[in-house]
């Protein structure tokens, strides 16, 4: 029996005491039963969040956002640093200045837009057939890109990655 249903002391089945269930087994027993389409629009929703938390506090003004802890360790620039500023800039529609903040970001974005929509779809409606993931050699690929891209953007030939650089003179 519960003696209070926060805190739940003993059950009895068949005669005999069992522990009742934990907090976090019931909250994964919750988590569980939750439809599919939970995750995908949870994530979406947050997202659509940040951007527009993104739009109205400025990612610029000192003191509001936390550094990257890469940044701030090793004084080297990580491939997701101005990714921040980045989606600021493209919920103001400066896609140039938001490029120049990151441009692994726009490389990616393509992948990242159809993955997202493919889960979203998929968690509406299942395949039929058990999908195919994205192929290893792909997953290599962008492996390689983008630890390219954080090597290359903290050399002094490649200046024009690092975040807030133009990359083309007049941008």
């Amino acid at each position: 029996m519960y003696a209070n249903q926060d805190e739940p002391t003993e059950r009895v089945h068949g005669g005999v005491p069992t522990a009742a269930p934990s907090r976090i087994a019931r909250l994964q027993q919750r988590i569980s039963t939750l439809p599919p389409v939970v995750w995908p629009a949870g994530l979406g929703a947050a997202g659509l969040l940040g951007a527009t938390l993104l739009h109205f506090v400025d990612p610029n003004q000192p003191g509001i956002y936390p550094t990257c802890p890469w940044l701030l360790l090793t004084g080297t620039f990580c491939p997701g640093c101005g990714t921040m500023r980045a989606i600021a800039l493209t919920t103001q529609m400066d896609i140039t200045a938001a490029v120049s903040m990151n441009p692994l970001l726009f490389l990616l974005l393509p992948y990242i837009l159809w993955a997202y929509g493919r889960w979203f779809v998929w968690s509406i409606r299942p395949p039929r057939t058990p999908p195919k993931l994205t192929p290893g050699w792909f997953l290599w690929g962008m492996f390689a890109v983008i630890t390219a891209h954080w090597i290359l953007r903290n050399l002094p030939w490649f200046d024009f990655l690092a975040p807030g650089v133009p990359l083309l003179p007049g941008w």
